[in-house]
């Protein structure tokens, strides 16, 4: 890229947002070559499989689970290739594993890096995903455990964004399901959209997504592109492994108390839990 990404009105608008407020911006990247449909088949190429997610995404359900998402009898070439009329959504995961969009991911992400480490410290595990939707694809009501950016390239969108771990909806159970393992998409209830904030993205426009907020997208009338960029904290770490050490104690009939969000800290519990992952894999 030739000059500065976000401008500094979207500069501002991450400042006073980060970490916990989603936020309307403004981006450079929609024109990129690596993110027309062109380039992305082929990235879907090279990318190993375990790295590929494709389904049918008209008309879902938001409450929908995991592993009732129906399939749509096409492989991800031929779903890429059919994306304006076949119904679908595709997913390329960790397109950081490829040079080109590794070197992406990096530039766009030293640009927020002031203003993320003061806060919430170092960058970690940053990851780049690809979504590709057809018309009207819907994303069911989910969390994500990253610090997210979602840049529009293609089409149109509404991200609709509840509070983060709003207990609620996304109950620490839950968490702790997930972080053993479990599924990420959450139930629904009706009663709970007046609680969401809609964000409508077309490109060259993007939203910060909090850790742990959930939401749900739908696709507009074209095809849409969409890169996230995540990263995580240790902060986010340590929450993971305070969930897992509440899963413990609830499956020895304890009500833990939930993980603290940021800015307070769960390293006791986090480090607890850590103590016992390593024991456990020595055999102890």
């Amino acid at each position: 890229m030739v000059g500065p990404i976000f401008s500094s009105d979207a500069h501002a608008a991450f400042n006073a947002a980060y970490p916990g407020v989603p936020t309307h911006l403004t981006h450079q990247i929609a024109g990129h070559p690596l993110l027309e449909l062109g380039a992305l088949l082929e990235l879907a190429g090279r990318l190993r499989p375990e790295s590929l997610e494709h389904n049918a995404a008209v008309d879902l359900p938001l409450g929908i689970r995991n592993a009732d998402i129906p399939a749509n009898g096409l492989s991800v070439a031929d779903t890429i290739a059919r994306i304006d009329e076949c119904g679908s959504w595709v997913l390329l995961k960790t397109v950081d594993q490829d040079a080109a969009y590794a070197a992406l991911m990096r530039e766009v992400l030293a640009e927020i890096e002031p203003v993320v480490e003061p806060r919430t410290g170092a960058m970690m595990r940053l990851e780049g995903f690809i979504f590709i939707s057809s018309p009207r694809a819907v994303t069911p009501l989910h969390f994500d455990p990253e610090y997210n950016i979602l840049f529009q390239a293609r089409g149109s969108k509404t991200m609709t964004l509840f509070p983060p771990a709003d207990p609620d909806i996304i109950g620490q159970p839950f968490f702790e399901q997930y972080f053993a393992g479990g599924p990420r998409n959450l139930p629904w209830r009706d009663e709970w959209a007046a609680r969401g904030r809609a964000i409508d993205i077309s490109p060259g426009e993007a939203i910060y997504v909090p850790i742990l907020a959930p939401h749900w997208v739908q696709t507009h009338d074209d095809v849409s592109v969409s890169l996230s960029l995540t990263w995580r904290s240790e902060w986010s770490f340590h929450h993971a492994d305070a969930c897992r050490f509440n899963r413990r104690l609830r499956a020895r009939g304890l009500n833990p108390a939930a993980p603290r969000l940021y800015p307070q800290n769960n390293r006791l519990k986090s480090y607890a839990q850590r103590a016992l992952a390593r024991i456990e894999a020595r055999g102890g």
